[in-house]
């Protein structure tokens, strides 16, 4: 609800990896007017970009972060657009072992009339058809204690998964040049047959990466005419090692073929050689 009304296509996460801003004056359903100006022109580097902050998480009722929202393989994908997009990435606190404490709205204020306004205004923020649950008291010391992170939770399980993925994704993106390279004119991202399904090309001179992004509910089947080269696999999300089932993409492309690629997965794949 709210200002997430204005996004969910995939035109939208087109735009934003070519020019930065969805909204450079379209209609939004939310603000109910033309909203937003051209960032066409400002460089890659003027731009942090994050799947989720701490206005998103803290502003919901019950603080929920994204790892409670969604699948792991979905947080895995979530990270891959955003670490292989051509801005600066943010990391909220602990996203990046999928921390699993909420992060609540608190406050610690001394004059009573301002805890009682904010008190307030924290329960009018929310409609009626979320006031079946009670709004966490922003002022209590139990708001705050429950918004604390579970620090060791890294070490172990899916949480140690996710973090040696997140590592390895920096990694890439610390070592090739077209991953680091903060520009957005040196790419193509398009949606393949019309699906939600991303074909993502960086380059910087010589070195070049492709990835494919799968927000797709069920496996995609589809015919690819690979750029030119031989293509060597660097990641792929649905890889057992990284508790997903199993890719089903092959370790090296160099022609055109039929691929199929699992429901929200990433998969990227560097050029070896023309």
């Amino acid at each position: 609800g709210g200002y997430y009304d204005d996004f969910g296509q995939t035109s939208h996460l087109i735009k934003s990896f070519r020019e930065g801003f969805v909204y450079s004056w379209q209609y939004s359903k939310y603000r109910k007017r033309k909203h937003g100006s051209s960032s066409r022109d400002i460089p890659a580097g003027k731009f942090v970009v994050f799947s989720q902050n701490h206005d998103q998480v803290g502003n919901r009722m019950t603080g929920e972060r994204l790892r409670e929202l969604v699948s792991f393989e979905k947080l895995k994908l979530a990270a891959s657009a955003v670490l292989f997009s051509p801005y600066i990435p943010m990391l909220f606190m602990g996203q990046e072992y999928g921390e699993e404490a909420p992060f609540l709205y608190f406050v610690s204020h001394n004059d009573p009339s301002l805890v009682s306004a904010v008190r307030e205004g924290r329960k009018e923020q929310f409609d009626a058809s979320e006031k079946q649950d009670t709004v966490p008291d922003p002022q209590a010391m139990d708001t705050f204690l429950q918004s604390k992170i579970n620090w060791q939770d890294r070490n172990r399980d899916k949480h140690r998964i996710l973090l040696e993925f997140y590592r390895n994704l920096i990694r890439l993106r610390k070592e090739i040049p077209a991953l680091y390279n903060l520009n957005n004119k040196n790419l193509q991202i398009y949606d393949i047959d019309k699906r939600r399904l991303f074909f993502l090309h960086r380059r910087h001179y010589n070195s070049h990466v492709i990835c494919f992004m799968n927000f797709e509910h069920q496996d995609c089947d589809f015919d690819f005419d690979i750029p030119k080269g031989r293509w060597s696999r660097l990641i792929d999300s649905s890889e057992e090692k990284w508790a997903g089932k199993g890719a089903t993409l092959p370790a090296v492309i160099d022609k055109k073929q039929q691929l199929s690629i699992p429901p929200r997965t990433f998969a990227a794949y560097n050029l070896t050689s023309d």
